[in-house]
């Protein structure tokens, strides 16, 4: 069942459509004309309006137009008795899902109404789903090192800036760079990610750039590279410090001149790639000792992000723990579990030489070995 308002001067028309409307079960408002329809859909959540064209004191199209700047986001239907091609073209330009002439052929009615709620399905989906991998990466901490991050996240973000982020194994140096795509103006784009350090060397040109067929004995047919398949998105480089420096050339070219050609291939392919690198080494020390291009690593920090070692922001272990504790439940389908006081205080003693995913591990080790409450007895057996 949807909820449908029915914007329409005429109060035959509004009739008919309603009774059609409500046989289908659907939840069906009125409105006479633009101005009171309007008001309407500021006040409700509309899953589809059916607008006419022609009324008194506001018109379809003003109403259409209206609703879209103040981020109504309900479908449109734009109906006229006085339908052009000129008039339906504009109604899709200004953002109507499909437009219908009177009088109405009742089987063209029914598809254009279940294709339009259809998309407003699509488009809840969509957004929850959004919601749920938000919630799941969300990153979580007051302490002031996690503050600074988040800050640093939301200034660079909205830039197309290349970002290192530097940070030891089991940090988040991957939550970082998620985010970063999420706010940025490429979030309806690409992730793609990038194990620099699992991936063989003599496969990891193939990998990012791609290869032709034949170019080398197991090329049987041609391959699109990360760089191609991240197209305006994001490409993260994770452990580019163990990259080899055949691959940092190629990788250098490509930031240099937004170009790359496939393995075993002569043609140049524009790319528009935002690049997001991350290492837990220290590259200024792979430098030294030739093992970093000094020209890629000034390429790719434009911005450093430094996520903090889980030790430096002991502060934020009762919030992780509860996330995790709730992340759990849901993975499992099991209420979710508490942890007392004295547990926590005990967390916070241990050193995490393995950060965040440390923790998390632990907090899942605690969840399947404890009672219904983890206490700081089971967290100094278990841990």
């Amino acid at each position: 069942m949807a909820k449908i308002l029915i914007i329409e001067d005429d109060n035959k028309i509004r009739a008919i459509l309603k009774e059609i409307l409500e046989e289908k079960e659907h939840d069906v408002q009125e409105a006479a004309d633009g101005q009171e329809g309007f008001k309407k859909l500021e006040q409700g959540n509309f899953d589809l309006c059916i607008c006419d064209i022609k009324m008194p004191k506001m018109d379809g199209l003003e109403v259409l137009e209206k609703a879209k700047e103040a981020g109504i986001s309900s479908n449109f239907i734009i109906i006229s008795a006085h339908g052009t091609i000129d008039v339906a073209v504009e109604a899709v330009k200004k953002g109507a899902f499909d437009f219908l002439q009177k009088p109405f052929d009742l089987g063209r009615l029914e598809i254009t109404l279940r294709n339009a709620l259809d998309k407003t399905n699509l488009v809840k989906e969509t957004k929850t789903l959004k919601k749920k991998i938000s919630k799941k990466f969300d990153m979580i901490g007051e302490s002031t090192p996690i503050r600074e991050v988040k800050e640093m996240i939301e200034k660079v973000a909205p830039t197309d800036a290349r970002v290192l982020v530097n940070g030891p194994n089991g940090s988040g140096k991957e939550l970082v760079a998620r985010w970063i795509h999420e706010k940025s103006k490429r979030a309806d784009g690409p992730l793609v990610e990038v194990n620099c350090a699992a991936i063989p060397s003599e496969l990891i040109e193939s990998e990012l750039f791609g290869h032709e067929k034949g170019s080398f004995t197991s090329a049987i047919k041609q391959r699109l590279g990360k760089f191609e398949l991240a197209e305006n998105g994001t490409l993260f480089l994770d452990e580019i410090g163990d990259m080899s420096l055949s691959a940092q050339a190629k990788v250098l070219r490509a930031l240099q001149e937004s170009k790359i050609s496939r393995v075993g291939g002569d043609k140049e392919i524009t790319v528009n790639v935002r690049v997001v690198a991350a290492t837990n080494k220290d590259l200024r020390k792979e430098i030294e000792e030739n093992r970093f291009r000094e020209d890629l690593y000034h390429r790719l920090s434009v911005i450093v992000i430094k996520v903090p070692a889980l030790n430096d922001r002991k502060e934020d272990i009762p919030l992780l723990a509860e996330k995790f504790l709730q992340d759990i439940a849901d993975e499992y389908g099991a209420r979710k579990k508490t942890i007392n006081a004295k547990a926590i205080t005990q967390l916070k003693e241990h050193n995490w030489t393995g950060n965040i995913r440390e923790l998390r591990n632990v907090v899942e080790r605690l969840v399947i070995m404890s009672g219904d409450e983890i206490t700081q007895d089971d967290v100094k057996k278990y841990l």
